[in-house]
């Protein structure tokens, strides 16, 4: 059988890659709505990372800094986005000086929220990171 030739310079097929756009056009919705919840969560994980390191930095410079929980929590949530700073990040911090070099143990939490509710999936996430460093001594002791 032959083909029709198309009148008026229009494809046969046009209606066809409409329908087609129409049938795909809500999954495609969703991969790019699920990839940019993706490249968020993997940002903050980044994030919560970096404050958690700035923390134990911040700390382990002497044993007067390591046990100073307020300004370990300032220095902590630096790095984190100033419009998100009063949310829900959580700074703790433990000092272990039973050990030989004292330890300093800083923990960031943040209750991460995607952007939409997918069917079957959590809304929130919690993103912890824990960052364990030695306290630097006041005075070097050698062996």
């Amino acid at each position: 059988m032959r083909s029709r030739p198309a009148r008026h310079g229009r494809s046969p097929r046009r209606g066809a890659a409409v329908v087609e756009l129409a049938l795909l056009l809500p999954f495609l919705c969703l991969v790019f709505v699920l990839a940019i919840d993706y490249a968020r969560i993997f940002y903050f994980s980044l994030t919560v990372e970096n404050c958690a390191r700035n923390g134990a930095v911040y700390a382990s410079q002497d044993a007067a800094h390591a046990l100073d929980q307020d300004n370990i929590s300032r220095v902590s949530k630096l790095d984190f986005p100033s419009q998100l700073q009063d949310s829900s990040l959580n700074v703790s911090s433990t000092t272990d000086s039973t050990t030989a070099p004292t330890w300093v143990e800083v923990t960031v939490t943040y209750n991460f929220t995607t952007l939409t509710k997918y069917p079957g999936l959590p809304n929130t996430t919690t993103l912890t990171r824990t960052v364990r460093t030695a306290v630097v001594p006041a005075t070097p002791t050698f062996p």
